[in-house]
């Protein structure tokens, strides 16, 4: 990673000498080394080397070239109780013991020069921007399609990308970096995790526990714990729940878990509305929740299970309405505004467009070339934005369906969350780690505004009247929760 040694160099240490030259070159990074092998091995995280089937963990521990590169795309991080896997190099632990870089960030700090995550570049042996171009060198993105060597399918993707882009666009600032909002993920490739429901109410999740935060008072609140303690032993149905999607809206929480649970509560009262799993197959994993208002039926909630089923209840009774099944694993679904319409996307490269009514399948939309995991509509309604692991987020015009409005492109992964401001002025996109991308729909997607971080991201949220936007990170060092502020000419 720093300077003195060169990729090729790397490549012909072996572990030994790898190790004894990393030692040489400064404790710091000695103990950047050492924090990465404990948590891996003892602590949340436990990396394995294998060929991976999405949602199978096995394989053979991590050996040292694995923990100085980072894991790979093909490398399974798991808990001591479930599945965590790594869609991306992690990235390294910083420390130095001679200044706490616990501290928030805030935006009159990063002014005078201070990273917007704390991260000591002055301290260590390498540059941020020679850092950012390693990851960018170094980064496997997961794919189930296309092949695992980005390099033999990204120029044909960046080639049918439209329209031609131009970075730099300034439309939310920095606010302040908070370290006490901490975010962990259950399934790498899902990243609903992070939730705004105004600027001073923001839920994240982190050790099987939902928690609110209030930037204005700094404080962290346990809404929901399913870390199997006294209270998840008296929910029914379920004890311990590893939280792998999230949704809050309509005054209710609700929290998917990996082994095909769903749980949820009203914000004004501690008493859980449901607690129980919507399927009983080993293969069920809860990959997206949305909660919508039905005409017919009132508050929806909607789930999206690796057992190809989409599923809706009543959110006043939790009787089913409907389910819906498909050929293939159902990793998210998002309903159209004011519609019985919902977009559906999963373990295929194309997205349906389904009748939730009569389960009817009203249109397909072909333009990924590996599965998806994200999907977003425009708060008209005639708008959808898609994500995959192609490294593109696909923009449709549903009413003229024959080819997309815009292919947007990612920087190195797949773009796995998607959200509209609900003024409809942006589209905001994450990739698993380092980058969210920030477009300005009224310039046609010509115009975006790039955030550059380090870390895996767990989510992304938009406040409901758009004045605020935030990222949940997750890292074994710098896990926290980014919030910016819209920008207004004005305030040049």
């Amino acid at each position: 990673m720093a300077h003195e040694l060169a990729d090729e160099d790397l490549a012909e240490l072996d572990p030994e000498d790898l190790l004894r030259e990393v030692n040489d070159q400064a404790e710091a990074e000695a103990r950047l080394l050492a924090a990465v092998e404990i948590n891996y091995v003892d602590g949340v995280l436990v990396m394995r080397n294998a060929a991976m089937d999405e949602d199978v963990n096995a394989g053979q521990d991590v050996v040292l070239e694995d923990i100085v590169a980072g894991p790979s795309d093909d490398q399974i991080a798991a808990d001591e109780d479930g599945p965590l896997a790594a869609d991306t190099d992690t990235i390294d632990s910083f420390t130095d013991d001679e200044e706490d870089d616990s501290s928030d960030t805030t935006a009159e700090q990063v002014h005078q020069g201070r990273d917007i995550q704390g991260i000591p570049w002055d301290r260590l042996h390498f540059t941020r921007e020679h850092y950012r171009q390693t990851r960018l060198r170094q980064y496997r993105n997961y794919t189930n399609v296309l092949p695992e060597d980005t390099n033999l399918y990204r120029d044909e993707i960046l080639k049918a990308c439209k329209p031609e882009t131009t970075k730099g666009g300034r439309y939310y600032d920095f606010v302040r970096n908070s370290r006490a909002v901490q975010s962990n993920i259950v399934h790498f490739q899902l990243r609903n995790l992070v939730w705004a429901t105004s600027r001073n109410d923001v839920f994240v999740t982190h050790e099987n526990c939902i928690s609110h935060w209030n930037p204005v008072t700094c404080k962290v609140t346990e809404v929901i714990n399913l870390a199997g303690n006294t209270r998840c032993n008296r929910m029914q149905g379920i004890s311990r729940v590893q939280i792998s999607t999230l949704c809050v809206k309509e005054g209710i929480v609700a929290a998917g878990g990996f082994g095909g649970e769903l749980v949820c509560r009203r914000l004004d009262s501690s008493a859980l509305l449901y607690s129980g799993r919507v399927t009983h197959s080993e293969n069920g994993i809860t990959n997206g929740i949305e909660i919508f208002s039905s005409l017919q039926h009132g508050p929806c909630i909607m789930t999206s299970n690796n057992d190809a089923m989409l599923r809706v209840f009543s959110a006043e009774t939790f009787k089913p309405i409907t389910r819906v099944q498909y050929p293939w694993a159902v990793n998210y679904a998002t309903m159209r505004p004011d519609s019985h319409l919902a977009a559906v996307v999963g373990d295929h490269t194309v997205t349906h467009l389904t009748d939730i009514n009569s389960g009817a399948t009203v249109a397909q939309l072909t333009a990924h070339r590996d599965f998806s995991f994200a999907a977003a509509w425009h708060p008209n309604g005639n708008m959808l934005a898609t994500g995959n692991q192609d490294t593109t987020s696909v923009v449709w015009d549903i009413r003229h369906t024959s080819s997309p409005l815009a292919v947007l492109p990612g920087c190195m992964g797949a773009i796995r969350s998607l959200r509209f401001s609900s003024d409809g002025r942006y589209l905001a996109m994450a990739e698993p780690a380092d980058f969210v991308h920030i477009y300005d729909v009224q310039s046609g997607f010509t115009q975006y505004q790039e955030v550059d971080l380090f870390g895996e991201i767990a989510g992304i949220s938009f406040s409901p009247l758009a004045d605020c936007f935030f990222i949940g990170i997750s890292d074994m060092t710098y896990s926290s929760l980014i919030e910016f502020e819209r920008w207004h000419p004005q305030q040049m």
